[in-house]
C-alpha cells in the first residue's frame, strides 16, 4: 500500500497595505495569516488547558483571522494587507503539499467509480466533509476544519474517464487551493480494484498551517488513509461507517 506525504515547499509573500475591499472578504496578508495561526492555535490550546474561556475566544478568533483571511477591524478602517490579485487555485507543482494514498477493496471498478462518482455521497465516509453540493460539473463543499472550524471552496471535475479516473481541482479564488484524483485499477490476481488517491493541497497559511491542522487532528494524509478504510469497510461489509460504536443491527 503506498503511503506518502511529501514536503514540496511554498513561497510566502509578505504583501502591502492598501486600501479598499478585499476579494472574497480576504483582507489579511499570507505572513499575518501564519503569526495568527501560530498565536491563535497556542492560545486555544492553552485556553481549554486551563479551562480559560477567554484565552479559548481569543484563539479561535485568531483562529478564525488564520483561515479566513479576514480581519473585521480591517474591514472598518478599509485597510487590506493581502496581495492585490487572487492566485489560481490550482497548487502549482512547485508548492503546497502532496498526499499519496492506496487501498484495495474487493469489488469491481465500475461499481466503486459509480459510488465515487456521486460527489454528494462523500461524506458517508470522509469523516471531515459536512457537505457536497453539484451544480453540473462544479461543486461546493464544506469541511470540518481544526478546532471545530468550517472551511468552504468551491471546484471543478476536469478529467473523467469511466470506471478508470476522476479528477478535479478548486477554482480559482477559492480559499483552499486544491486538486486531485483518483485512480481505478485492477488489483493483481482478481482481487478487486485498487484505489489510489492522489491529493495536493495548499493550506491557508502554508506550512505552518499543515503542522497545527495535525496537531488538531486534521492532517490530510491521516484523514486520506482513515476515509479509505471507511469506504472499504462500508463497501466491502455493506455497512455504514456511521454505526462505529453503536449496538450491530444484526442483534436487533
Amino acid at each position: 500500500m503506498v503511503s506518502t506525504s511529501t514536503l514540496i515547499g511554498r513561497r510566502v509573500a509578505s504583501g502591502h497595505v492598501e486600501r479598499g475591499g478585499a476579494e472574497q472578504g480576504v483582507n489579511v496578508s499570507d505572513i499575518e495569516r501564519m503569526l495568527s495561526l501560530a498565536g491563535g492555535g497556542v492560545a486555544a490550546l492553552h485556553g481549554m488547558s486551563r479551562g480559560n474561556l477567554l484565552t479559548i475566544a481569543l484563539g479561535g478568533s485568531l483562529l478564525y483571522r488564520a483561515f479566513s483571511g479576514h480581519c473585521p477591524l480591517y474591514s472598518a478602517l478599509g485597510v487590506n494587507t493581502a496581495p492585490k490579485h487572487t492566485p489560481a487555485a490550482r497548487v502549482p507543482a512547485t508548492e503546497g503539499f502532496k498526499v499519496v494514498r492506496a487501498i484495495t477493496i474487493n469489488r469491481p471498478a465500475d461499481e466503486l467509480y459509480r459510488l465515487w462518482r456521486n460527489l454528494e455521497d462523500l461524506p458517508r465516509f470522509m469523516s471531515h466533509l459536512e457537505s457536497v453540493q453539484v451544480q453540473g460539473n462544479r461543486s461546493h463543499w464544506v469541511a470540518r476544519g481544526p478546532a471545530g472550524m468550517s472551511v468552504e471552496w468551491d471546484a471543478e471535475i476536469i478529467n473523467e474517464e469511466a470506471d478508470r479516473l476522476l479528477a478535479w481541482r478548486s477554482l480559482e479564488g477559492s480559499r483552499i487551493a486544491t486538486a486531485g484524483s483518483v485512480h481505478f485499477r485492477p488489483a493483481p490476481a482478481g482481487r478487486g480494484t485498487e484505489i489510489v488517491v492522489t491529493l495536493k493541497y495548499d493550506p491557508p497559511a502554508g506550512k505552518l498551517g499543515a503542522w497545527l491542522a495535525w496537531l488538531f487532528g486534521e492532517e490530510p494524509s491521516l484523514q486520506v488513509r482513515d476515509d479509505l478504510r471507511r469506504f472499504k469497510q462500508m463497501i466491502e461489509a455493506e455497512e455504514s461507517p456511521t454505526t462505529q460504536g453503536q449496538p450491530s443491527c444484526r442483534q436487533c
